[in-house]
């Protein structure tokens, strides 16, 4: 992640959220996921060749110890009164190059309920380099811990409670974590693996076809099939949709994209656009009316319509308008509670890093990207730059960490000799950020939504988040050509930031909007 308080340097920090086209790749240089053709076809499916003991990891180095054959449990939670019974399975699903050998290995988490017509929801985090543990144990999974608030701790215990908030009354679940994540890893040396797995068409071919092979193997390609898929899990989601539709034959009923880096150049050319500005406006003034306690669906409509309608303008209209930023600096201030002096100096025009390190300046701590209503204390606040990484990953990844590590190791019994990466730094360090992941995934959504008039697209965000701001989302939304049903494609935002799901008030609203979404296909 990057430490600079720049804007460049906070849209490139989009691809470490967790918490950041149909192009046929040139031979070599995709993978796909292969089920073994004598792999057992039960519900919950049994181990796949690993092929490790021929394979080297992805350094090219020493050989990697097999992984387990996948293992099941049988587990409960309480939910709405009523006892939910289900099984757990962690496994694993081959990942093969174009000459069928294997060249890595995606493990998945999947929580499966008996009973007629269950629809099945695939999850996918970001990065480049989130593993799916913060979907799985901080949404929708049936099992949630506390963390990534303010005042949540890394090192306080990280147990496990029931989920009030999981869909899995309504669908069976399948966490997939992307290789180099979780548990999931390359078996070829980093140059390869770099073509194989960490560039935007080969990861979206090679999840589209673990997506394929999960169904295939368990016998549930006549469900109906869902994604959700969080920050760059965001950006996958309309590609893998419209991949799995046009070139697998699988179509999704729905896609859920959490907090979405869904247009990566919509924050550009800030110094003739307004766009930028109007992107992060909103989220500020909320995290400001969040701490005065005036937060409300109504007080945002009104900061939506400044910002669609006097705030852009002024901004437009710059130094042709001798009055429009004295404007701007009033109502700005007014807005966000901000220092006069700062937003004056800033012309209204508040950038994101700047305003991380000003808003909590006077009690010594820093804001994060992702909610600026939590904080750490700056160890550097001298420093003309940040220093610090930020708040909420500093201090959600080691309990979601511990408390998956735990969960496969003693509670399902997958006994695995390897780390387990929350967030890799590695895969985010090789992740070749070409031209096709700057091209976004609105054209693929547009496509999916035209090809599907039944598919539905429910995009969520948090108020509070700065990394991928809630305003980006609606902007693009409003320049799509309306489809059949204007609602098919909605934007909803919920109190909180890029995580909102850590609030429990949050996660059972996203519950009741995505139960809506369900119900409807």
């Amino acid at each position: 992640m990057n430490k600079s308080v720049s804007r460049p340097a906070y849209a490139a920090s989009l691809l470490t959220a967790v918490l950041l086209c149909v192009a046929v790749t040139m031979p070599g240089a995709s993978a796909w996921a292969q089920s073994d053709p004598n792999k057992d076809a039960a519900p919950t499916g049994k181990p796949a060749d690993k092929g490790a003991t021929a394979d080297k990891d992805a350094k090219g180095s020493d050989k990697l110890p097999t992984l387990p054959p996948d293992a099941h449990v049988a587990q409960s939670i309480q939910l709405d009164g009523k006892t939910l019974n289900y099984t757990a399975t962690v496994g694993t699903i081959p990942v093969r190059d174009k000459d069928g050998k294997t060249a890595g290995e995606v493990v998945f988490t999947a929580y499966t309920m008996d009973g007629p017509n269950r629809p099945v929801t695939f999850a996918f985090n970001g990065g480049p380099g989130a593993s799916s543990v913060y979907l799985n144990f901080g949404a929708i999974g049936p099992k949630h811990i506390r963390a990534g608030n303010e005042g949540d701790s890394p090192s306080d215990p990280a147990t496990l409670l029931d989920n009030p908030g999981t869909w899995l009354d309504f669908t069976d679940l399948v966490f997939i974590d992307p290789i180099g994540t979780g548990f999931s890893r390359s078996l070829v040396p980093e140059a390869d693996a770099k073509k194989l797995f960490y560039t935007t068409q080969p990861d979206i071919e090679y999840l589209s076809r673990v997506v394929y092979d999960w169904l295939v193997t368990n016998n549930r390609l006549s469900s109906r099939k869902y994604l959700i898929g969080e920050s760059y899990g965001g950006f996958r989601g309309p590609r893998i949709t419209h991949y799995l539709q046009s070139q697998l034959g699988v179509a999704m009923n729905g896609v859920v994209l959490v907090s979405p880096y869904l247009n990566p150049t919509i924050e550009q050319n800030g110094d003739v656009s307004p766009i930028p500005w109007m992107v992060s406006l909103p989220p500020i003034t909320a995290a400001h009316l969040e701490r005065e306690n005036k937060l409300t669906p109504l007080a945002m409509a009104d900061v939506i319509a400044y910002t669609e309608g006097e705030y852009a303008t002024d901004l437009i209209h710059g130094r042709s308008d001798p009055a429009a930023t004295p404007r701007i600096v009033k109502h700005v201030t007014e807005m966000t509670g901000l220092d006069p002096e700062f937003v004056k100096r800033s012309g209204g025009r508040l950038e994101i890093g700047a305003y991380l390190r000003e808003v909590h300046r006077d009690e010594g701590k820093i804001g994060s990207v992702y909610d600026s209503n939590v904080t750490s204390f700056d160890p550097f606040p001298y420093s003309p730059d940040q220093r610090l990484s930020d708040p909420i990953l500093e201090a959600i990844v080691a309990p979601m960490t511990t408390a998956m590590v735990d969960f496969d190791t003693r509670i399902v019994g997958w006994k695995v000799d390897a780390r387990y990466n929350a967030l890799s730094f590695d895969v985010n360090r090789l992740w070749d950020r070409d031209g096709e992941l700057r091209k976004g995934s609105v054209e693929d959504l547009r496509q999916a939504v035209a090809a599907d008039p039944k598919l539905r697209v429910l995009i969520v965000h948090g108020w509070n988040d700065l990394s991928c701001p809630f305003m980006g989302s609606l902007l693009t939304v409003d320049q799509m050509p309306v489809m059949g049903d204007p609602t098919r494609v909605a934007v909803k935002e919920y109190p909180g930031g890029h995580m909102f799901y850590t609030r429990a008030t949050s996660r059972d609203e996203l519950k009741k909007d995505v139960t809506a979404m369900y119900a409807a296909h």
